[in-house]
């Protein structure tokens, strides 16, 4: 079908549907987001109600907005459609419009009819289309294995007439559940756990640990090119850079090297969780999945995570790596994340990391130097800088 032939798109909940008496804040805070990921379209209207969100074109570009909405989290699917009276008529004339536009040779009718007040049945509805549909064209009907879907949606004031369903990410509207701060090393799994972190209606913060000379300037690059990319689900994204290297050197001059990694980790969790104290952000979340590190065992999870008041999440805890890089690679962070640019949980791996880690010998190491004036240090030299999907920033041209 044309894509200049669509007047609306109609936007439906998924999850959001399965709310009680918050509904309305929910759906609120979707047609907020919507609306805001399609500011650069200045002409359309919105009208939000009970079971959905109907977005008036009026002449802007179907295509462009087609691509952008995908990138919204809290809905089911979205359709391009054409808005019709309540008349029979007028939705054989449409409906006939677009079998016979389509090029294609077999088609199916599926009406749902979200006001039951309209006289005539989904079932009557379907056949008094596809009866149209045959008398006048030369396509046939298969219930089976439709090459043109036509659906036919009846609300309380219009019909809407759409031959596709987008489907979306699901999940819920970003910013719903509050605010998050995502550890984001540069690697596969980091940016995927953000992803998934906005997915269930978290807004999001970044903090990454820079130990610089030790990594280069490409890899705080790396990370914030990661943060544009997926920064596009919530407009724009605050990259906390944390200057780890004084810390990390104090670690590896008084803790055994079987403990290091773990003693760093529980030092990031700590200047995590004293900024998200000063930033009013509830959640701490990562890339870290069971077993797959050292650092990541259960028994390295408890240990290193005892240190933080802020609740911690964990996305990907259950995920294998397969899985994990195939979502990298359909949120389009995988090539970025594989390039070879080191971060400080690399520069300095241990030989023999402990797997099994004691929280009495973690605590003893702990007390040979004075760990809180770095943090303190870190945390105050805490250097914030916000990326947005909308920037072309230098690090898109120096990194590839």
């Amino acid at each position: 079908m044309p894509e200049l032939m669509y007047d609306h798109v109609v936007v439906r909940y998924g999850e959001l549907s399965t709310k009680g008496k918050n509904r309305k804040e929910f759906t609120r805070q979707l047609s907020n987001n919507i609306r805001k990921r399609l500011s650069d379209y200045p002409g359309l209207t919105y009208n939000t109600l009970h079971d959905g969100l109907f977005i008036k074109l009026n002449n802007e570009d179907y295509a462009k907005i087609r691509n952008d909405l995908k990138d919204v989290f809290g809905y089911a699917y979205f359709s391009g459609a054409v808005r019709v009276e309540r008349d029979i008529d007028k939705m054989k004339e449409v409906s006939l419009k677009m079998a016979i536009s389509s090029s294609k040779k077999t088609f199916k009718i599926a009406t749902k009819r979200h006001d039951k007040s309209f006289p005539m049945r989904s079932d009557d509805i379907n056949r008094a289309l596809a009866g149209n549909i045959l008398h006048n064209t030369d396509l046939t009907v298969d219930v089976h294995n439709p090459e043109l879907m036509v659906y036919v949606s009846v609300d309380k004031d219009y019909v809407y007439i759409m031959d596709e369903k987008i489907k979306g990410h699901g999940g819920y509207p970003v910013g719903i559940n509050g605010k998050a701060m995502v550890m984001m090393s540069g690697g596969i799994d980091s940016p995927v756990a953000a992803f998934m972190t906005m997915k269930r209606g978290l807004q999001i913060e970044c903090i990454h640990f820079a130990s610089q000379p030790y990594t280069s300037k490409q890899a705080l690059e790396k990370v914030l090119t990661l943060a544009r990319k997926i920064s596009v689900s919530q407009g724009s994204i605050n990259v906390h850079v944390i200057p780890f290297t004084e810390l990390q050197l104090a670690i590896y001059k008084n803790v055994d090297e079987p403990y290091c990694i773990t003693i760093m980790r529980r030092m990031m969790y700590r200047i995590a969780d004293e900024i998200c104290k000063k930033r009013k952000i509830g959640v701490i979340t990562n890339g870290e999945s069971i077993g797959q590190v050292a650092s990541q065992t259960p028994e390295s999870i408890s240990v290193i995570g005892k240190v933080a008041d802020t609740l911690i999440l964990r996305p990907l805890c259950m995920m294998d790596k397969v899985e994990i890089i195939d979502m990298a690679k359909k949120i389009d962070t995988y090539e970025t994340s594989i390039l070879p640019f080191e971060d400080c949980c690399t520069i300095f791996d241990p030989k023999n990391p402990v797997t099994k880690p004691k929280e009495n010998r973690c605590v003893y190491y702990e007390s040979l130097f004075d760990y809180q004036s770095f943090i303190d240090e870190c945390v105050n030299n805490d250097e914030i800088i916000k990326v947005s999907y909308k920037d072309k920033g230098e690090e898109d041209e120096s990194i590839f």
